[in-house]
């Protein structure tokens, strides 16, 4: 930077900040707290090293990291950003688990709802199709047409839907 103010690592550092200043581009003066918390995390040497080592195009995104990893670790000394990423991941899971169940309460809900729809189709199917049935009857000769002449043997044809004998239960309460 040579002529005006320092970078943020040089005014901390408190050493005159010179044109080949490896954190001049990164650490600006108007942001002290930046530097200050990578160095107190890294130490200045090893941000230097760091930062010589990577190609320029590369040293803006390693800087951020450095910043992002320090700052982590000032909230949490053990994990760091490792902390974060596994307390989210958690989350992730948790919501996922949430998710599925709340899937499967839909679709049990759909079923219900579409099951007192189908019985009744399945009714009226049987309905039309006794119908159909006794119509062709009528076109066949009368000596082949025996049916006993009760009425119990003729209410056991065709079973009220509503009246189930077999109790449904779900499997979810």
């Amino acid at each position: 930077m040579g002529g005006t103010s320092p970078c943020a690592s040089c005014k901390l550092l408190r050493r005159r900040c010179s044109k080949e200043c490896i954190f001049a581009p990164y650490f600006p003066s108007d942001d002290p707290r930046k530097f200050a918390i990578v160095h107190k995390v890294f130490g200045a040497s090893n941000v230097s090293k760091m930062l010589q080592e990577l190609p320029v195009h590369q040293r803006a995104d390693a800087v951020s990291s450095l910043v992002y990893e320090a700052n982590a670790r000032v909230r949490d000394p053990v994990y760091g950003c490792v902390g974060a990423i596994s307390y989210l991941q958690n989350q992730v899971s948790q919501l996922q688990m949430q998710l599925a169940v709340a899937q499967a309460e839909i679709l049990c809900v759909q079923m219900q709802q579409q099951e007192p729809t189908l019985t009744t189709q399945v009714y009226q199917d049987d309905k039309s199709l006794l119908l159909s049935v006794h119509n062709n009857y009528e076109i066949l000769p009368p000596q082949y047409l025996h049916f006993p002449s009760s009425s119990s043997s003729s209410s056991n044809v065709l079973q009220d839907p509503h009246d189930q004998s077999l109790k449904r239960e779900s499997f979810w309460t």
